[in-house]
């Protein structure tokens, strides 16, 4: 794929700015934008300090790199789409008794159309995740086919017996067939989970160009400089409306029928999703795709404005080619100036002067933490506060004076493997602070291989205070959720 400029597409350069503008003003946590029409690049926009180098984690668009390597295992004669889990996995069903999960078929997974869902698997203490799948508490079942739900985990089974058969990791075995010949970058890589396989259902850590590639992969239907990579049909099927998951006539971004770990929207485009806002929409009609990267989590609008927003604003205005314009550099000028989003609210506060340097003592509360200080200075401050592993401290920047980044100070969160504690591990953040009245919010975003945020409001009134902390990220963070009260020490 190459770069060239909106308008030698068809697509008007303002009307890729009125959509950045329009996700703008959602206060979303963009880190990219980029959008291609045809073969053409013609948008590329990167959040500080994320850039093109960033392999960033795509969640559960990973779901629809599962779908295409299922597509290669029958395309190679690995598997049947109506092959039965009592088949291919015989040690995990040998003590199963349900006729619904030991029938469940390559394909009801592929569709989410599943037996019953599985228990979450972050608390279970399970050492093997696919033996969790088929043993686990849940005893509520149906026949597959009854109705479509999501189903996170069949992806996860699914990339396990990729793995099985191939004896591959699953993004070697997509490296060999597809990803590489597409320009997927050397340096992506997919993290695991308990028991060895993949996390095949969430953690592939891709650059936005490589879900760029594959969505065009997949819009090629298949095929790649001419070669066919993958059947054409198993694409077709796979991206098709094969099965409601909303009501009839829904005009909801994520209600309009499913296919083979791919969404249908907006009519005949189909797309790609992952939690936080890492997103593929391709819109087969005008040969266009948009590619996002973001933490959305916690946000109170979901990814309908990305969706309705790229096809309202850009997708239904694109037509035949167009006259250079001033418009694509007065686009790139104002895309300079974006940053990385902050806290919301006012850079100071008079209430600041009467809470600078005094450390408070804090009740007994469900983060633990027993004292806490707060410094500020032109641009920022720190939080310095005691929790359970010791004294620790968050630098943050004031709104308008951009974040702070460093490392968060909680140890001990996963790594390459999911859930699994590993010591003195500690992720990437940017951290900011805003004020509301007589309350601080400092909002930090976790920006690493796990993403995630937290925000702590400080309420201050006399000489006390009441501190909320709340959190939004998928198995950490727990220690900083919840409430507490305090008093000047």
């Amino acid at each position: 794929m190459k770069t060239t400029t909106p308008e030698r597409v068809g697509i008007r350069s303002s009307d890729i700015r009125a959509y950045v503008q329009f996700l703008e003003s959602h206060h979303h946590a963009m880190h990219s934008i980029l959008i291609a029409r045809g073969d053409d690049i013609v948008f590329e926009h990167y959040r500080p300090p994320f850039d093109a180098d960033f392999c960033h984690r795509l969640y559960s668009v990973t779901k629809s790199f599962v779908s295409l390597a299922i597509g290669f295992c029958v395309q190679d004669g690995l598997v049947r789409l109506d092959s039965t889990m009592k088949e291919l996995f015989p040690k995990e069903t040998a003590t199963v008794t349900d006729p619904n999960v030991l029938n469940q078929t390559v394909r009801d997974m592929l569709m989410m159309k599943t037996a019953k869902r599985n228990p979450n698997w972050f608390e279970s203490g399970n050492k093997d995740r696919v033996d969790h799948y088929f043993n686990n508490t849940n005893t509520n079942s149906h026949p597959c086919q009854s109705f479509w739900e999501y189903d996170s985990t069949g992806s996860f089974v699914l990339g396990a017996l990729v793995e099985r058969l191939t004896g591959k990791t699953l993004i070697e075995y997509l490296r060999e067939k597809c990803l590489d010949k597409i320009g997927f970058s050397k340096e992506a890589r997919c993290l695991k989970c308990p028991g060895g396989h993949s996390w095949a259902d969430s953690a592939f850590i891709a650059k936005p160009r490589d879900l760029m590639y594959m969505a065009r992969f997949v819009l090629n239907g298949g095929s790649w400089n001419g070669e066919q990579l993958l059947d054409a049909d198993y694409i077709k099927e796979a991206t098709s409306n094969l099965t409601a998951n909303g009501p009839d006539g829904s005009t909801d971004y994520n209600k309009q029928g499913y296919g083979y770990k791919f969404w249908h929207t907006n009519g005949n485009a189909f797309a790609c999703f992952g939690m936080g806002g890492q997103i593929a929409v391709m819109v087969p009609e005008k040969d266009m795709i948009l590619v996002t990267t973001a933490d959305t989590q916690g946000d109170p609008c979901d990814y309908s404005c990305f969706v309705d927003g790229f096809v309202n604003l850009v997708v239904k205005n694109a037509g035949d080619p167009l006259p250079d314009s001033e418009e694509y550099a007065e686009l790139l000028t104002y895309c300079s100036s974006l940053r990385l989003s902050e806290a919301i609210g006012d850079p100071f506060s008079l209430t600041e002067a009467k809470i600078d340097g005094v450390e408070y003592k804090l009740d007994a509360n469900p983060m633990g933490i027993t004292r806490f200080k707060l410094t500020f200075c032109y641009d920022g401050g720190i939080f310095e506060y005691t929790n359970a592993q010791g004294d620790k401290s968050i630098k943050f920047g004031r709104v308008g004076y951009g974040n702070k980044y460093g490392l968060f100070p909680e140890e001990g969160y996963s790594k390459e493997v999911g859930s699994l504690s590993e010591p003195g591990h500690r992720y990437k953040c940017a951290a900011s602070a805003a004020w509301r009245g007589s309350t601080l919010s400092i909002r930090v975003q976790i920006i690493d291989d796990y993403f995630g945020n937290m925000t702590a409001n400080f309420s201050f009134k006399d000489d006390g205070v009441t501190v909320e902390m709340k959190k939004h990220a998928e198995d950490f963070l727990k220690e900083y959720c919840g409430t507490a009260v305090g008093v000047k020490a």
